[in-house]
């Protein structure tokens, strides 16, 4: 049975997933190290992890496997997740895949590289938009509809 994991520090769209998951009736953990407000949907689990670089992702990858979906912005967790033949959806509903994964872990290294080599350099990510939104709610119907099914 499918189960969808959240990597909740930072995620902008976990009242989106909360939706869909109630929608398929899939269980749902949101995994974090706190302060996040407990959901009272009976097929949601919200799971603190102890403090600590990566404890939430470990949590994660340490449970999804095949037929799980996975939502996170961590290029890391992702690549251990696809590699486990979990689906891995970003918040903006890009699909991370064992065809794209490896592009995006040397993206994230360049990019941290770039970082240490000049300190003012201003973070230059983009807002979340309702184009991002909605583009991932589409991804998640569509992901959920798959693992469902087996593919």
């Amino acid at each position: 049975m499918t189960t969808l994991y959240v990597d909740a520090d930072a995620c902008p769209v976990k009242v989106e997933a909360e939706r869909v998951v109630t929608r398929h009736k899939i269980k749902m953990f949101v995994v974090s190290n706190g302060g996040l407000r407990p959901s009272q949907n009976p097929l949601v689990e919200n799971v603190i992890v102890a403090d600590g670089p990566d404890v939430a992702d470990m949590w994660i990858a340490d449970r999804a496997g095949q037929g799980d979906v996975v939502i996170t912005g961590d290029i890391p967790l992702a690549a251990k997740c696809v590699e486990q033949g979990v689906l891995v959806l970003k918040h903006n509903g890009e699909a991370l895949t064992q065809a794209n994964i490896g592009n995006a872990l040397a993206t994230r290294d360049l990019m941290a590289d770039l970082r240490a080599a000049d300190p003012f350099r201003q973070g230059a990510g983009k807002s979340f938009t309702k184009a991002d939104r909605s583009r991932f709610l589409e991804a998640l119907e569509n992901t959920l509809r798959k693992a469902k099914v087996g593919l």
